[in-house]
């Protein structure tokens, strides 16, 4: 049975990016049907992190101030090298216009927040658009 924005008490929430600006600019994305997949180092998942996505889960993204602003579908979920993700998964990042503008601004955002490694893992989530609160 699927979720309804009204009973979301107890799902999985997380913010787009590391700054207000870019939680914004993703967020907005999102929205625009821009954005349709994420990723993140695999790093950040785990018993201190996040909780890894599930195809068919839904998850609430929230604005910078912790409030909810979209409900979203998990629809694929892999792990990938960051040296293997392909033009396709980066173009449905929604933020570059080729694989070389995506991979310069993900190492840029792993070396912000843990470290960088063109072999790291990482966890790549396709969604869909659910709801905007």
């Amino acid at each position: 049975m699927k979720s309804s924005p009204e009973d979301l008490n107890d799902i999985v929430s997380f913010k787009f990016g590391d700054n207000e600006e870019l939680c914004n600019e993703l967020l907005r994305l999102v929205k625009s049907g821009k954005k349709t997949a994420t990723c993140e180092a695999l790093r950040a998942f785990g018993p201190q992190g996040e909780e890894i996505p599930v195809v068919g889960r839904q998850d609430v993204a929230l604005n910078w101030d912790g409030t909810k602003a979209l409900l979203l579908e998990t629809l694929e979920v892999t792990q990938v090298r960051f040296c293997d993700v392909d033009e396709g998964f980066a173009l449905a990042e929604g933020e570059n216009d080729d694989l070389a503008g995506w991979q310069r601004d993900h190492k840029a955002y792993f070396e912000r927040s843990g470290g960088f490694d063109s072999e790291m893992m990482l966890v790549c989530e396709r969604f869909k658009l659910i709801h905007v609160y």
